[in-house]
């Protein structure tokens, strides 16, 4: 039997190899089937280099630059082997990045709703309020279904993450359903810190609110139980229908399904090229498919060039620092330098300058507002067969993997075995 505080539980210590019979120890060994890990060669210059040394300047961030930080900065209690492996699987990075986007997207429709709900105060509601609104929900509704879409092949231990799943690579082992809700209750914490990492470190609780919202619902949101924000509530018809979407299941506590699944199974018409998107081909691709695809998964290095947002995700490198903090640019830094300035000959308004300070910091934004392609008119039909031609894969940064591998054995292990 497994033991449920074993880490390497998931993939089975003697799944990836065969037993013979050693003749000298008159002995069963075990012969390991996997390649041996390559050794990470280091090649230092024989000489040294002298003149005018260049360095590039032009690096853009990749989504494994956000995952580092998070890494790093995570507690060693919560860290372990599998959960380092699973985030460098090509399907978790997918899930990632739809998770970024559908946060990112729903703090701009927050902010959106929220500014609206205000200007009705001296405005009337006209019937392309509903249009704009019914919009809105539309594009968050889609963008969950992005992060069901990857969610769910995590946890049937679809494609990469078939070693990973709670009854074994071939389903047939005893569940490790405890062992397996904890590994991915660490796995969505993680996640919300790369998803704050990725937004600019802004709106943490928001974040974390809403992330635990949609995956486990409003009745098991451990987060609004210790905050007690009660913001849903709060939420004025208006917003909750677009915030919340119409995919909505009122049932009893026991039979109550998160809201990704809910989005899922949703009746409501859904391009069925949603679900395959970053891993099957479509032939026929239209602008607001082509968008979320390359977002999901695209070449970070692209996206700026196809005016993709994914937080700061592809942005230049050199407007933050070593933690990803962004720099202060240089038209801040002289705006600072002339308030300082001239705050003694002011010190009357000094208040309102306060006031006019904070309002500019809020209104400065590190990255632009999303700008989803419209849906067509008309759903397309389903085919009467898919297509099942799979995309290219990006790989995940190996090296990467066993550098954090190597560095948790160290943390765990300061003084050796």
């Amino acid at each position: 039997m497994a033991d449920d505080d074993d880490e390497g539980g998931f993939g089975g210590l003697y799944e990836d190899g065969h037993w013979v019979w050693d003749e000298s120890t008159e002995a069963l060994v075990f012969i390991s089937d996997l390649p041996p890990q390559p050794v990470e060669a280091v090649h230092i210059p024989i000489k040294a280099p002298t003149g005018t040394v260049e360095f590039r300047d032009d690096v853009d961030l990749i989504e494994q630059d956000v995952k580092d930080i998070a890494l790093y900065t995570a507690p060693v209690n919560i860290l372990s082997p599998v959960l380092i492996n699973i985030l460098h699987l090509p399907t978790t990075e997918r899930f990632i990045r739809a998770l970024v986007l559908c946060c990112q997207y729903y703090l701009q429709i927050a902010d959106e709703m929220a500014n609206r709900i205000i200007e009705l105060e001296t405005k009337v509601r006209t019937p392309q309020c509903e249009v704009l609104e019914g919009e809105f929900r539309d594009n968050l509704s889609d963008l969950r279904l992005l992060v069901a879409k990857e969610y769910s092949a995590m946890l049937i231990g679809g494609g990469d993450m078939k070693k990973f799943h709670h009854m074994g690579p071939q389903k047939k082992r005893r569940s490790l359903s405890d062992k397996d809700a904890r590994l991915f209750e660490t796995l969505l914490r993680m996640c919300v810190q790369i998803v704050w990492l990725a937004l600019g470190r802004k709106s943490f609780n928001q974040i974390e609110l809403e992330v635990n919202r949609i995956f486990k619902s409003e009745i098991f949101n451990a987060v609004e139980h210790n905050l007690h924000t009660d913001y849903i509530n709060k939420m004025v018809k208006e917003e909750r229908a677009v915030l919340l979407g119409r995919c909505l299941r009122h049932d009893k506590k026991l039979n109550t399904r998160s809201p990704l699944m809910n989005e899922v199974f949703c009746h409501r018409d859904i391009d069925y090229r949603l679900m395959g998107l970053g891993v099957i081909k479509c032939a026929v691709m239209t602008p607001r498919l082509h968008y979320m695809k390359e977002a999901v998964s695209g070449p970070e290095e692209r996206l700026r060039e196809l005016g993709i947002v994914l937080g700061i995700i592809g942005m230049h490198r050199s407007s933050f620092d070593t933690m990803l903090k962004p720099l202060p640019t240089a038209s801040e830094g002289k705006s600072k330098a002339s308030v300082s300035s001239r705050s003694q000959s002011y010190a009357s308004k000094s208040s309102v300058s306060s006031t006019m300070r904070k309002s500019q910091m809020t209104a400065h934004k590190i990255y632009p507002d999303i700008v989803l392609p419209s849906r067509e008119s008309r759903i397309t039909s389903v085919p009467p067969s898919f297509p099942d031609e799979p995309e290219e894969i990006r790989p995940c940064s190996e090296t990467q993997r066993r550098r954090w591998q190597a560095r948790l054995m160290k943390l765990l292990h300061p003084y050796g075995r």
